[in-house]
């Protein structure tokens, strides 16, 4: 009994660590990787405040706990 109360302590700290929320930079940087990696040149990520996010198709991030979002937008060549 006391082993299924560990694991189940256990889980619950580690999903609560993983969906702890990042600072904007540090997210803002790692899609940079993600959007390099498949060969996208140019390009634009800006980071705005919940209410200047316009268009849904255009947020590929929240940070902040919520209060801001990166925004996406390829540029032409």
């Amino acid at each position: 009994m006391k082993r299924l109360i560990l694991a189940m302590a256990c889980s619950v700290l580690a999903t609560t660590a993983m969906a702890a929320p990042k600072p904007c930079e540090e997210l803002k940087a790692e899609i940079e990787a993600k959007i390099q990696a498949q060969g996208v040149t140019s390009y634009t990520l800006e980071i705005v405040d919940n209410l200047d996010a316009k268009d849904p198709s255009m947020v590929v991030g929240s940070c902040d706990n919520g209060t801001r979002k990166i925004v996406y937008q390829k540029n032409d060549d």
